[in-house]
């Protein structure tokens, strides 16, 4: 009985299977382009980005003007004070407080409408494996949020230091500035992803930004009521808590993390959701 010979490949045609070289690479760009094609062909993507721009930058210009307007009021001492101490987190806390929210609400959207639609489907169908997916999904997010969360971060700065310039005068040079302003956007993009997580987890969208939003506004209040030094140093490591001291050209009074640390921990704390997410993705039926 003779062996049969083994055939012989083609030449140009590809290896089985295919090890994590080209292919694997021209595959994962494929997956980037999908992502890219559904985020921008959403209306709902379009206007929570629209009025991200709209709501942050407005009210950093709206509110500063208010409070310019007011300088010299009524008991207007101890807040003139905290400006003096940091323009720069005032500017910029002024929108992105509320300008945030918009975040969180378009990173659940983007995962969670797709199973609410069942379009989450067809993306696994058309991806057996889902951890890629979910990283691409990631990925192309992030690029697009950060990108468009510098641009609101300078626009906001330079509209709120126009408007303080009589009464504080604040600029990119001054120490601290830049690294606040650069960082508020990072803060932003990294808060929409750990949203993005989130809708992974619970794939429901009212639920998922409840969620997110109850950890951004609600969390921090309720652990600033524990007794003594336990709630600062419990708030100090929340996400929002953590990382919006990066958008702070100069620390708080008892604030447990510097700027950079902070961010870390919002860093970690998004790090450990989205393998959660991925890890959840995998075992979980569509």
């Amino acid at each position: 009985m003779t062996a049969t010979p083994a055939p012989r490949a083609e030449a140009g045609a590809p290896s089985w299977p295919p090890g994590p070289g080209p292919a694997a690479r021209l595959r994962f760009a494929g997956l980037l382009a999908a992502e890219w094609t559904k985020i921008r062909s959403v209306r709902s993507t379009i206007w929570t980005l629209g009025l991200f721009v709209v709501v942050t930058i407005g009210l950093t210009a709206g509110l500063t003007a208010l409070i310019v307007g007011a300088w010299n009021g009524p008991n207007a001492a101890e807040r003139n004070a905290r400006i003096i101490a940091d323009p720069v987190g005032f500017i910029l806390g002024a929108g992105v407080g509320l300008g945030q929210l918009t975040i969180c609400v378009l990173g659940v959207l983007l995962i969670s409408t797709e199973y609410s639609t069942g379009v989450i489907k067809a993306s696994l169908l058309a991806v057996p494996r889902r951890t890629p997916m979910l990283a691409a999904k990631a990925a192309v997010f992030a690029a697009l949020l950060l990108v468009l969360a510098e641009v609101v971060s300078f626009g906001s700065f330079f509209a709120g230091s126009a408007l303080l310039h009589s009464k504080v005068p604040v600029s990119l040079g001054d120490p601290g500035v830049t690294r606040a302003v650069v960082g508020a956007g990072l803060y932003l993009t990294v808060l929409g992803l750990l949203a993005l997580a989130v809708g992974a987890l619970l794939r429901h969208t009212a639920g998922a930004i409840a969620t997110v939003i109850g950890v951004v506004l609600v969390l921090p209040i309720l652990t600033g009521l524990l007794p003594g030094s336990w709630g600062a140093h419990v708030n100090g490591y929340l996400p929002e808590q953590a990382g919006s001291a990066v958008m702070r050209a100069a620390a708080q009074p008892g604030q447990v993390l510097s700027a950079w640390e902070g961010f870390g921990v919002l860093c970690g704390w998004t790090a450990v959701l989205l393998i959660a997410a991925a890890v959840l993705l995998r075992r979980r039926d569509a």
